[in-house]
This record gives structure tokens, sequence and C-alpha cells, in this order.
């Protein structure tokens, strides 16, 4: 079995990809998947979303190692095993990132990939819906593959905490992924006619329709390398190990967890640490499965005094109706994640661009489906997006079915718990405005008596979760960097014919959920491997005032 292409993983990248590289019918592709059908209400009911996170059926089950700066606490780390990958088991939430996100990215060396770079590929993915609030298209794409959209906010509390955010002296933004992402405002959803837009239903099946691409299902064990060059993989199907033949590249696109671990199982990582494990050294790659990253959040809760939150339907005969809305029909609560407001803001005077990210959502409860005890309630999810804690995957053996291990070392920084801190009193100072007046009864969480640094830091300890970004783990960068795993054209340094093209390679982690991200890395990088020119960079000017305060405004 044989390709001219060769992509290992069928998540938010590789769909892009095999899409894209067998677009003009030139050249064969093949996609090696070992995850599930993504087919099934559980998946594609976007209410439902908390029960395919939670699921060993669709999810690869990773717990990171003990955190030592958080008790000891294993953190769970989900990662779609799934057609989709996690574009099918996430929140569906859509954000681009912050133009000074990519500006960094191409500054420290992934050249090439600046906003004015990316932005004309994030508009040729995007099929953009405003719902008629006279977005600028300017800015959005229009005809892309990737239905965007945003929910019905017909819950007062989505009004009531833009409003509040307005009213504590905050920005107010129509579209945080157009001219401006700070401030507050709605917030958009991959989903399309009450369906989850994942990047499976978007790209990877209407490719699988043209007759040059093709999927298996197996477990990519590692990447066969002759004489400097990537010429395959090795799979595992059926009991049986076989090969699958590369006749131009290979491309990985398997995870920022998954992708590390696969280079590594083909001699493509740190020296000293291949050879712990008995594995030939291809290329000494120090970078290899360092500068792990991700989001961490907590959620403040607010007690509601009116029954108007999402508690009401928070029983089986509502949730019967709700899913026999959906199932007929895909109207009515079932269409929609849930989360449908959203701010952008800065912590404080002098940060560049916005450092917080809250999610609002109209119930009290967590990711696991576990509703608050006292009923009918809200809450806002909030963290800092750019941490300079920094962990790694590296392998456990050289057994391709043993998990890696995962050590994000988060809140390893004193910055991360100041940020932290800021963010609870930040958001305790939204709930206390005039808009939510008629709406809080009290705080739930943390509680009111929670109010002193130790006593936040202790709060935060126990119950900061992952906002599920990971990335970072095969950094993009100049050929020149020792730490640098791919170029800026995602070419792995050393090894010819052979890419990494997925959340791993960002330098940075952006601002805000990484789905987005990745697609467009995925839109991108197939261009660079056709050889083709490149979309023209774009001259639109983002909106961002460095010296913006509060009281200014």
């Amino acid at each position: 079995m044989e390709a001219d292409f060769v992509i290992v993983g069928a998540g938010s990248a590789g769909c892009a990809m095999a899409y894209r590289l067998s677009e003009d019918g030139k050249y064969s592709v093949l996609v090696i998947e070992y995850g599930v059908s993504d087919v099934g209400p559980l998946i594609q009911m976007p209410a439902a979303l908390s029960y395919p996170m939670n699921m060993q059926t669709y999810d690869w089950g990773y717990q990171s190692e003990p955190e030592p700066y958080l008790d000891g606490r294993r953190l769970a780390t989900p990662r779609g095993k799934v057609v989709g990958g996690s574009s099918s088991i996430n929140g569906m939430v859509y954000v681009r990132g912050h133009a000074k996100d990519f500006d960094h990215w191409d500054e420290s060396g992934a050249s090439g990939w600046a906003y004015k770079d990316v932005l004309p590929y994030f508009k040729r993915m995007e099929n953009w819906d405003d719902g008629g609030h006279g977005g600028d298209p300017a800015w959005r794409g229009t005809d892309g593959p990737l239905h965007v959209t945003r929910g019905p906010r017909d819950n007062p509390l989505f009004k009531a905490f833009v409003d509040a955010g307005q009213q504590a002296g905050y920005q107010v933004t129509d579209d945080y992924n157009g001219e401006q992402q700070e401030g507050f405002g709605p917030m958009e959803q991959t989903v399309h006619k009450g369906r989850r837009w994942s990047a499976a239903n978007a790209y990877l099946k209407p490719a699988l329709k043209r007759e040059n691409c093709t999927m298996i299902k197996g477990l990519a064990q590692k990447v066969i390398i002759e004489d400097g060059r990537a010429v395959g993989v090795a799979v595992k199907r059926g009991g049986k190990v076989e090969i699958i033949r590369a006749k131009r590249e290979v491309i990985l696109a398997a995870s920022s967890i998954n992708s590390p671990k696969l280079l590594m199982l083909s001699g493509i990582g740190p020296a000293k640490h291949l050879a712990e494990h008995g594995i030939d050294v291809i290329a000494d790659r120090a970078g290899v499965g360092q500068n792990l990253q991700d989001h961490l959040e907590l959620y403040l809760q607010m007690a509601s005094s009116q029954p108007i939150t999402l508690y009401k339907h928070w029983n089986l005969i509502s949730k019967a109706i709700i899913g026999a809305q959906w199932l007929f029909l895909k109207t009515g609560l079932g269409a929609s994640n849930q989360f449908e407001s959203a701010a952008f803001i800065r912590s404080k005077a002098g940060v560049d661009y916005p450092d917080i990210q809250y999610h609002f959502l109209p119930i009290a409860v967590r990711y696991d489906g576990q509703a608050a005890a006292e009923g009918h309630g809200f809450q806002a999810h909030t963290g800092p997006m750019r941490s300079e804690s920094r962990g790694s995957v590296t392998l456990a053996s050289a057994d391709p079915a043993d998990a890696p291990k995962i050590l994000f070392n988060y809140m390893s920084k004193d910055e991360d718990w100041e940020d932290f801190r800021t963010c609870i009193r930040l958001t305790r100072e939204i709930f206390e405005q005039n808009a939510f007046a008629p709406f809080v009864k009290h705080e739930i969480q943390p509680g009111s008596s929670v109010q002193s640094d130790e006593e936040l830091n202790a709060f935060i300890k126990e119950h900061v979760e992952s906002a599920y970004h990971p990335c970072g783990t095969c950094k993009m960068g100049a050929a020149d960097d020792p730490m640098a795993v791919v170029d800026p054209e995602c070419r792995v340094i050393g090894v010819n014919g052979l890419r990494v093209a997925d959340s791993s390679i960002f330098p940075r982690i952006t601002n805000g959920n990484l789905n987005g991200p990745s697609i467009m890395t995925g839109e991108k990088a197939a261009d660079h491997i056709l050889g083709k020119t490149l979309l023209a960079p774009s001259n639109a000017v983002p909106w961002n005032h460095p010296d913006w305060e509060r009281s200014q405004r």
C-alpha cells in the first residue's frame, strides 16, 4: 500500500491537509487514523460535548504525571481518539488568536507565519455566518469548508455578562475573530445546521469522496527512514505490522502528544533519551517533546436568584425532550454548545495585548457534567493566556502501545499564581456590576470567605484544570535553533521527506482555543508541501492599543 502523501492523524490539521493535498487530483493521499468513527449523537450534538470528552471510546485517556506545583495532582489531558481528532470531542469554541500571537511566531524564528501571513488562510478556511450582525467581510471568510456561527444568546445572562464587562470599564467587541479581539462580546462556535462541524465534517469526508484520497485504520508504530529520508510508516492493523509507503512525503499530524512520541519512536529526538529506551538515533533533536504548553483555567460559579439557568433542564425528562428535538429537527438547546458570550481582557495596565480569556456559561457545572449542588447558577471560565511554565512529553518505553509521559509543570512560575489571583479578583468585580444585580444570589465557588492571597492560592491549587490546549512540543523555528524541530515550511530538521503540521509546532500558545489555529496550520502547511505560491499577505491592520487602560475608557 502506498500513496504520494501519507498523513498520520485525522485530526484538525490532518483533515485540512487531506482535503487540500488531494484537491486538484494530481497526488494520492492516504490518511492513517487509529480512532473510531465519529458517527452518533453524542459527538454530533453540540450540547452533548461533555460526553465524548469523558469516554474512553473517543479519548486517548491521557493524564499528566503528578504535577509538582499542584501537590502531585494528575490532570486529565483529553485527546481525540476518533475521526476528526480533538475537533470531534472539543467544546466547538472557535478562536483564531490575537494578531500579536502570530507576529511573535514570526519574530521567534517561524518566518512567514506573522498575522499578515496567516490571516489569508484563516479567511480561506472559514464559512462564516455572522447571523446578520453586519460583520466586516474584509476580516472574515465566507466560502471555506469550516462553518463558523454564533449561538442565539436567548438567555438574558449572556447579555448581562457583556453589559457587566462594559460597566467594569472594558471594551465591547462585535467580533473577536475580526479586527478587534479585545473586549466582551458574542462567542463563536464550529456548528452548522445544529451539528458539530468538526474537521472531519468540513474537510475529511469531502476529501474521501475523491478517488485519490483514502483512509485506513491502524496504530502508527514509527516512521520508516532510509538513508536520511522518510519513506513510509509502519502501521499495526489487525495484529500485524505493515509498511505504508510514501512516494513523496510523510506528514505527522497526530497531536502535540502523539506527534513527538512518533518522532522519538522513529529515532528523532534527544539522543540521550532515545538511547535510554534502546532506540537508534537518526536525528538528535533536543527540542522534540519539549516546550509543552497549555492553558489552565478556573470557573467562578454564582448562585442565581432567578430560575432562568440551564439547570431547569438538568433532569432526564428535559434532556430527553432536548435530545429528541435535536435528533429530529437539529434545533433547540441541543444545537448549541451553550458558550455564547466571551471576553478577552488585559490583566493590568502595561500589558501589550489581552492576557485573560473568558467563556461564560448559564449553568454552574463541571466539565465532567456534574452540576453544582446548589441548583440554579452560572459561571465564568477564566485563565491567563501566556504562562511561561513549560513541560515535556517523553517516552515511557519503546512500545508504541504505551502512553507517553506528560508533564506540564503547571504553575511553576511565581507569575502564574499572581495571574490567577488577578483572574479571580477581576471576575468578582465583573459579577458585582449592576448588570448582574437582578441575577446574583451569592458566590458558590470559590466562596466569599476566600479572599487572601494564601486562601486564593489554596483554592487555585485544588481546583485549577486544563483548558485542553496542549501545544508546542515540535516547535517551529529557524534551522539553526537547537530547540526547533521543524523549519518554517514544517519540514523536520535533519530528515528529508518528513513534516509535522499540527498544534505541536506552535512556538508559543495562542490567545484562546486551539482548534482554529490548528486547522489554519494544516491549510498553510498544505501549500508549503505542494510548493504552491503562498496566499498574498494581508494589509489589514488589527485594533490594538498598547497603552490602553480601563480608566481611560
